[in-house]
């Protein structure tokens, strides 16, 4: 097999895991909205969704939409799938704000509303400032998969406090990990001089991920019950940032 047929091979097929993953986030989404409507919630639309988490995540998202127009060439399946994924993680972070009312979800809002601005001021310059755009692209990815890693800690840590996995959705969390194994292969077949942006967060992403995912099978373990009622008396509905 030719490297570019391997290229393009898996590029296609990432592509097709990143799009089942932004179903997840959809997902996600729609299952905020639907805890926002409910009636007899008992604690916020948004509860247990770590504010710091997806705020990265999206800062993530849209780094890599940066860094796949930086390159030469313009690599497609970068691009078009990390802009839609940032619109949606983007309209989840509007959520969380319109839940909470507070100024970090309103700065994490502003935040991310001013970066998708420059990102998309940058895709419309076109093929100017290469080089310096993809330097500035594989910084902000080495920082960024720090901060993620940092932020998917903080989730962590939230279930763990509550007891249970509130709004975070297992669908995202699955097809996220899907797309961050395919990321892996993808970023093999660029050839690591320009893929190891997107395997180092890969890796990093789809640790946390099983984490995550083995949590959801924790929350329902032999002592759930207890962990329930103490966190229960140690403060009822309590939102988290």
């Amino acid at each position: 097999m030719t490297g570019s047929l391997f290229f393009n091979i898996a590029g296609t097929v990432n592509t097709a895991f990143i799009l089942l993953s932004l179903a997840g986030v959809a997902a996600q989404l729609r299952l905020v909205q639907r805890r926002r409507r409910r009636a007899d919630a008992s604690d916020g639309a948004t509860a247990v969704l770590s504010l710091n988490q997806f705020t990265v995540s999206f800062l993530a998202y849209l780094s890599f939409f940066v860094y796949g127009y930086s390159i030469a060439p313009f690599n497609h399946f970068i691009v078009w799938p990390r802009l839609l994924a940032s619109l949606l993680v983007l309209l989840i972070l509007a959520e969380i704000w319109r839940d909470r009312r507070s100024r970090a979800s309103l700065a994490s809002l502003l935040l991310a509303l001013a970066a998708f601005a420059c990102a998309l001021a940058g895709l419309l310059r076109g093929g100017q400032h290469v080089d310096e755009g993809r330097v500035l692209a594989s910084t902000m990815i080495v920082a960024i998969t720090a901060l993620l890693a940092q932020g998917y800690a903080h989730q962590i840590l939230l279930i763990l406090s509550s007891g249970h996995t509130g709004a975070v959705s297992l669908r995202m969390s699955q097809l996220i990990l899907l797309m961050d194994l395919s990321t892996v292969v993808f970023a093999f077949a660029m050839g690591l001089r320009l893929g190891w942006p997107l395997l180092l967060l890969a890796v990093v992403s789809g640790s946390t991920k099983l984490a995550i995912l083995w949590l959801f099978r924790w929350q329902h373990g032999a002592q759930a019950g207890e962990r329930r009622r103490r966190c229960n008396a140690g403060g009822h509905g309590r939102r988290h940032a």
